[in-house]
């Protein structure tokens, strides 16, 4: 099912939630909602689902004006950050509850929730509770209830959010593989941008309830559209008035054209790469990513004085808009 969000715009009271918001998420494909807290993402997902009322604007599912269709009428699934389950059901039981509302032949249900306890590898965890599962295993308990009714739509908002760091990474990498096997349309909402980049095939990056600019990770990192995607997606140095990639500058023992100086503060190798902290003149604090190889020839250490210059910069104009430069 494809998804158009045209011209939508919501307040509460004072606070504009969504300003004038236009997206277009292709039917099978795997969307992030990235920005800050408060930037318009949760909102825009529940206007998506139904459960909140645009002020203006208009919501297309499959070409057709679904703006005052009820949840219940959109055949979306919605996933919570707080799983949102049953306590006194067990899994199997809130896995199968949405069937049951629909008054699915018991059959049927036994098999689709079986089906489903295989999809996210829960076979042996059926009549447990959820106050016996871990974050993860809720988690993907609360997937597999929305996936039940077999929905057009997956809507999840925050999914990974109240889990620890590595439960968040397996479960990332989980939900790629899910995502490869339903192939349901999905929406999910992130404030953390390796998440997005690392799970979905496009990126909605929102800020102050507007949408700055949608794109794949690759593109939103090589060619981003406005300062705060710059300063967002990915790690970024501030150099006057230009923006640098930690892995786009140089740094040499000799001064050379263009090049300022620095002292290195720290150096800490990671894999095959490398990350040296340094501090401009002025007191700036600026980042370089290199590999260990080149760490190596170059025989940098904590506080040596060396010269930093940009291999590339992007210099955005003073809305903060598009690239007015960019030099190689």
């Amino acid at each position: 099912m494809s998804i158009v969000i045209r011209n939508v715009s919501k307040r509460f009271g004072d606070f504009v939630a969504l300003d004038d918001v236009s997206l277009e998420v292709e039917g099978g494909s795997l969307t992030a909602l990235l920005g800050p807290s408060g930037s318009g993402k949760s909102t825009l997902l529940r206007i998506i689902a139904g459960l909140e009322w645009p002020d203006q604007g208009e919501v297309e599912l499959s070409g057709e004006d679904a703006t005052a269709l009820t949840p219940q009428k959109r055949n979306v699934g919605f996933v919570f950050q707080h799983y949102a389950a049953f306590k006194h059901m067990n899994v199997r039981e809130n896995i199968a509850f949405g069937l049951k509302v629909r008054k699915r032949p018991r059959a049927e249900i036994h098999e689709r929730v079986d089906r489903l306890l295989q999809l996210v590898q829960l076979e042996a965890f059926g009549h447990r509770y959820p106050a016996q599962l871990s974050g993860g295993q809720r988690q993907r308990m609360a997937l597999a209830r929305a996936l039940a009714p077999e929905p057009q739509v997956l809507l999840l908002d925050e999914p990974f959010g109240a889990l620890d760091a590595r439960v968040r990474a397996e479960l990332r990498e989980w939900l790629r593989r899910l995502h490869d096997e339903v192939h349901v349309t999905t929406i999910f909402v992130t404030h953390d941008q390796a998440e997005a980049m690392d799970v979905a095939s496009q990126i909605a990056v929102m800020n102050h309830a507007r949408i700055e600019q949608v794109g794949s990770p690759t593109e939103l990192y090589d060619e981003p559209a406005t300062e705060f995607v710059m300063s967002f997606v990915g790690e970024a140095n501030r150099l006057g008035s230009a923006w640098v990639r930690p892995h786009e500058l140089d740094v040499a023992h000799q001064p050379t054209e263009d090049a300022v100086e620095a002292l290195i503060e720290r150096i800490t190798p990671y894999g095959f790469d490398a990350r040296i902290e340094l501090a401009l003149g002025g007191g700036e604090a600026v980042t370089v990513q290199m590999t260990r190889e080149r760490l190596e020839l170059l025989e940098l250490e904590r506080g040596q004085i060396v010269w930093v210059r940009p291999d590339r910069e992007r210099v955005f104009d003073e809305r903060g808009r598009a690239p007015a430069a960019a030099t190689a």
